[in-house]
């Protein structure tokens, strides 16, 4: 099965740095546009094979009030 993902990325210091829009936390980089496409397909798969093996938790969520 293949999704569609939204690449952003940015040129910092000669590389090409990345993340996944619609997944916080995929984030990878590359010396060309077509290395940091591959790693971060792999930073993609590594999550994904992590999640796979963790415990079934049940997860909770609270509303938290942050002063700015």
């Amino acid at each position: 099965m293949e999704r569609q993902f939204t690449l952003e990325y940015w040129i910092d210091e000669g590389w090409y740095v990345g993340k996944l829009k619609e997944v916080p936390g995929v984030f990878s980089q590359g010396e060309t546009l077509e290395e940091l496409e591959e790693n971060i397909k792999e930073a993609y798969q590594l999550m994904i094979a992590e999640e796979n093996f963790l415990p079934s938790k049940e997860v909770f969520k609270k509303e938290l009030e942050i002063q700015v």
